[in-house]
């Protein structure tokens, strides 16, 4: 029993020592969970303590960066307003910054200088500054009452947009004040020396006014000589010009050439210069007018005409026949550019040949032709390196083949700059010893104008003979002849018809040197056909009984002219006489007794009954007494001048409602401006001394042919109070 209960003791213990053991298992598993968690624990804070840490000593590097960044960002600042502030000192001009408030918060010593405001500092008020301008009397009021002015300049800064200002100080400094408004409303003002600039101003001023003072003396001067010279110039190429048309012996007429041709070339010396003067200083203008193109060329060549009578070549103008006539542009600098040509031509070609050509053709502008002028010449040439050496100011080719030629060497640089003001182009081409050919093309507007219709040929005339001993003449009459539609032959003058068994409707005859030569062929061959005599002026004295005469050049009007009234000349012995002009009464205005003495001269041949006075009140009062059928006025007179006198002729009209007379002015005045000027004043037309016989001719006899032949002759003047009319 005891055992038994031994045993369960045992067994009990048993139990409980394993009740115990699990117990402690238990207790040792959770002892060891809550060590891993604490380990685990631990670790996670060492790793935060860690982490932190890094963070700190991050944080401590980058305050320590920002605190070096700052202290260089305060050393950057400092240096950069160092150096601002420098520069607003080293600056000339004075700047300054005020604030919404109109205070000053900097300003350089230049500011404070230029307004003499040493006191001035940070702080003070703009308004402080204008009334220590006053007070002080800084500024130059320039007679502006002082509250008046400070007003004006508080007020400039009240607007958004500040115009500048120019002040005058009290030592006569000048400062630009140049203000502008800041986005925070305050004012950057600088204050700009500008005296220097002022003073040049005032010396450009000064020097401009001292060049149009000298242009106007230049100009003057020019004016007062040109007249000065035309006026004598009138006399003697007008003299020359008389002389040459009397009974002269071969030294006479040698004389009396030289004299013409030393005052022509004085003139064209004048005239170079007046033109270069008017170039050199942009002053030279173009007149556009209407003008007849052939017409320009035929006076070309009458104006060099007297010249190639003494020289032993031909001189001949091949005109387009199909080219039209009636341009707009200005036929005054056209006319001189060919003269300036041609005149290079015959002075520089003893033998030969001199050759204008005119052709053209329509540009694609419409209304705008191409013409094209050449002038060729036989003469001496020029070398190819030495061409564009002649177009140069006063430059003439200096070598013993021209050193005998005279001349300004401004003809051809005038020539150039004419041409390309009138947007042309200029060429030449030459040979040493060759010759030369000059020439120059020219856009041009067509006039607005009918072409004249060539007049149909006469009944039966269908064939032409052409006889000269030049080859240039013969081919260029007959293809102008055969333009017109006829059939032409051509032969020399002294060997006659090359076909003498189809005789021609009519033969053209051009002159030659041999004037008994060409008389007599003139005649044996009007005898038996109709002639129409080609020449120029010498030839004149060949019109034999009513065989026509054609003037070289040929203008297209008077070849079919000439075409068209040769039925009346078949009988050669009629001696009918052409009718006589109708009396023509002019008065002439001019104060120098030799100009009076040509004037007179000039038209002793003419039926003119002429009046000379020395004034122009003289002239108006002349006009008054006995109202002539032409005037002619000169512009610069003792007492009255030419364009007074005519003003009062014209009111005198005005109110005792007569028809206008025409009035020519013949004047030394011929700088550019003067025509308009002068015909502004009521005169109808100008010419310029030396006056040219022809054109006195031509207005007194365009007046003359409107006086109608039925209406009884007008009396007479009375006697003339001026001597010179004797």
């Amino acid at each position: 029993m005891k055992d038994f209960t031994h045993e369960d003791e045992l067994q009990q213990e048993r139990r409980a020592r394993l009740a115990v053991e699990r117990r402690l298992e238990l207790k040792q598993a959770e002892l060891i969970d809550a060590n891993r968690k604490l380990s685990n624990h631990a670790l996670s804070l060492s790793t935060q303590i860690i982490d932190q840490r890094r963070v700190v000593s991050q944080l401590e590097g980058q305050n320590t960066k920002v605190v070096h960044d700052l202290e260089m960002a305060n050393s950057k600042v400092m240096m950069v307003e160092r150096l601002l502030w420098d520069a607003l000192e080293t600056i000339q001009d004075g700047f300054a910054l005020f604030d919404a408030d109109f205070r000053l918060i900097i300003a350089n010593q230049p500011y404070l200088r230029a307004l003499d405001a040493g006191s001035i500092g940070p702080g003070n008020t703009y308004a402080k500054i204008l009334d220590l301008c006053i007070e002080e009397g800084i500024v130059d009021l320039q007679g502006m009452p002082e509250d008046e002015w400070f007003d004006f300049m508080l007020g400039r800064w009240q607007g958004q947009a500040i115009s500048p200002i120019t002040l005058r100080l009290w030592d006569g400094s000048y400062i630009k004040m140049a203000d502008r408004r800041t986005s925070d409303g305050g004012i950057v003002s600088l204050a700009l020396n500008i005296t220097d600039a002022i003073l040049r101003e005032e010396e450009l001023r000064d020097a401009r006014d001292t060049a149009q003072a000298a242009d106007r003396a230049k100009s003057a001067f020019l004016a007062k000589m040109s007249h000065e010279l035309r006026t004598p110039m009138n006399g003697v190429v007008g003299m020359a010009d008389l002389l040459l048309e009397g009974d002269l012996d071969e030294e006479e007429v040698l004389y009396a050439s030289t004299i013409r041709n030393s005052g022509d070339a004085l003139l064209g010396i004048i005239n170079d210069v007046l033109d270069f003067s008017k170039m050199e200083a942009d002053k030279l203008e173009l007149k556009p007018e209407a003008f007849n193109l052939e017409r320009i060329v035929q006076d070309v060549a009458l104006i060099v005409e007297p010249v190639v009578h003494e020289k032993s070549f031909t001189f001949t103008v091949d005109f387009d026949q199909f080219l039209p006539i009636e341009y707009i542009g200005d036929p005054g600098r056209l006319r001189q550019i060919l003269t300036n040509l041609v005149g290079n031509a015959i002075k520089f070609t003893e033998k030969g040949f001199v050759l204008i050509r005119v052709t053209g053709m329509p540009m694609e502008d419409e209304g705008m032709f191409k013409l094209t002028f050449t002038v060729e010449d036989s003469g001496i040439g020029i070398d190819n390196e030495k061409i564009d050496h002649i177009f140069g100011e006063f430059n003439q080719i200096e070598d013993e083949a021209n050193r005998k030629y005279e001349g300004t060497g401004l003809g051809l640089a005038i020539t150039r700059g004419l041409i390309e003001q009138m947007d042309g182009e200029i060429w030449v081409e030459s040979e040493k010893g060759e010759g030369t050919c000059f020439g120059f093309s020219l856009p041009i507007q067509l006039a607005d104008t009918p072409e004249i219709a060539t007049p149909p040929l006469p009944d039966g005339l269908k064939s032409a003979l052409v006889l000269s001993d030049d080859d240039t003449d013969r081919a260029v009459l007959s293809r102008r002849l055969e333009q017109a539609g006829l059939n032409t032959r051509q032969g020399a003058l002294c060997d006659g018809d090359p076909d003498n068994e189809s005789p021609p409707d009519v033969t053209f005859i051009v002159a030659n040197e041999d004037i008994e030569q060409t008389r007599s062929i003139c005649l044996r061959i009007a005898s038996t056909s109709p002639v129409i005599l080609v020449g120029n002026a010498k030839h004149q004295s060949l019109r034999l009984d009513r065989i026509p005469f054609l003037r070289k050049p040929i203008l297209k009007t008077n070849l079919f002219d000439k075409l068209a009234e040769l039925p009346q000349f078949k009988t050669i012995d009629s001696t009918e006489d052409e009718p006589q002009l109708p009396l023509c009464r002019v008065l002439a205005a001019e104060d120098n007794k030799t100009n009076q003495l040509v004037f007179k001269k000039m038209i002793k041949r003419l039926n003119v009954d002429l009046r000379l006075v020395e004034n122009g009140k003289e002239a108006v009062e002349a006009f008054k007494k006995d109202t002539p059928d032409l005037v002619f006025m000169d512009i610069s007179m003792p007492e009255m001048d030419g364009m007074e006198a005519t003003q009062l002729i014209r009111e005198y009209e005005a109110a005792k409602d007569i028809s206008p007379v025409p009035i020519v002015a013949m004047t030394a005045h011929a700088l550019s401006g003067d025509e308009e000027r002068i015909k502004n004043c009521g005169l109808t037309h100008y010419m310029t001394k030396p006056l040219k016989k022809h054109l006195i001719e031509e207005h007194i006899n365009g007046v003359a042919a409107t006086i109608s032949p039925s209406e009884p002759d007008q009396p007479a003047f009375g006697p003339s109070p001026d001597p010179a009319n004797s």
